[in-house]
């Protein structure tokens, strides 16, 4: 039989809604069962913990309060399906790495980053690298819809607020506040109103008093009008930027595998210097669908040059 401790284990580890460590436990359970010889144990714990696994997404319930204020989705992107910087890779390996190890750290009175903003302008890979980190960590991606969120109400946004991070404790995830420029203005801000300092400060007090496990998310379009008080209780910041020449390279390569030309692409790069990441895309997307449509194996540089040319014209 399973010891007092495995048992505690498998307690802790299903209050706090972690799937990965009950099923390490369990494991560990099966193990010991085996090495008694209690074989039809260990055998019956296995196919359970096997069939769990295959049994698809487990069933979020939400609290009523909460259920209108998010988003809920399973997303299954890794980190190396996304073209990144080097140091932005490098930041978002560390987190998963650190996540997926913590209660090795927390052993030496340390904890693992989970509270993180993301900063860059529209379309550099914000929002998709929320759903590779829960991809990565098999966790569900929890987006706050701040338009439901924010009120005209006093009192009543920061009330939602609390609802959140409350459900923080008992639905461990991933958790992003997309537009966070709406919460985390500059406190002295000329048009600011009261209601809002006081949101702000409602988010500051939450977000450092928050003990979770969940991964805290915040994606500003504009660093610059945050509130200087915010940085401090996050525990890194990521800069995204507008993809370089070998991201761009990469990216082009990624959108169009199997349709790509045999031709040089320096002046396709050269035409896509400035836009963002999702816009590139989306210039790939159009010229596969048009080759697509026109019963053509590949993408011509010229068609390639062209949608990219309407990006730049349209978004620019």
């Amino acid at each position: 039989m399973a010891t007092a401790e495995q048992i505690k284990s498998l307690l802790q580890s299903h209050y706090k809604n972690d799937d990965d460590r009950f099923t390490s436990i369990a494991l560990q359970v099966a193990a010991h069962e085996a090495r008694k010889g209690n074989m039809s144990i260990a055998q019956e714990i296995k196919s359970l913990v096997e069939k769990s696994k295959s049994g698809g997404f487990k069933i979020i319930k939400l609290n009523r309060d909460v259920s209108d204020l998010v988003l809920v989705f399973h997303p299954e992107n890794r980190l190396n399906e996304l073209i990144l910087s080097e140091e932005v890779r490098s930041k978002l390996e560390r987190i998963i790495t650190e996540y997926k190890q913590r209660d090795k750290i927390q052993k030496f009175g340390l904890n693992n980053r989970r509270k993180i903003l993301l900063s860059g302008i529209p379309g550099t890979g914000k929002t998709i690298t929320a759903s590779a980190i829960a991809g990565e960590l098999k966790l569900p991606l929890y987006v706050i819809m701040m338009d439901k969120l924010m009120t005209k109400y006093m009192g009543e946004t920061a009330a939602k607020l609390r609802d959140v991070f409350n459900m923080m404790q008992s639905n461990r995830g991933v958790y992003l506040f997309d537009e966070f420029d709406a919460i985390g203005a500059e406190r002295a801000r000329d048009n600011e109103v009261g209601e809002m300092r006081r949101v702000l400060n409602a988010f500051l007090q939450f977000i450092e008093q928050d003990t979770s496990d969940s991964i805290i998310l915040g994606a500003t379009n504009n660093i610059k009008i945050l509130d200087s008080a915010l940085f401090r209780r996050f525990d890194d910041i990521i800069t995204y930027t507008i993809p370089n020449t070998q991201e761009i390279k990469e990216l082009i390569g990624l959108k169009l595998s199997g349709f790509l030309g045999k031709y040089k692409l320096d002046k396709v790069i050269k035409e896509s210097k400035g836009l963002s990441h999702a816009e590139i895309t989306n210039a790939c997307n159009d010229a596969l669908k048009e080759t697509i449509l026109a019963d053509k194996k590949t993408v011509s540089q010229v068609l390639l040059i062209r949608m990219i040319q309407d990006r730049k014209t349209n978004y620019l």
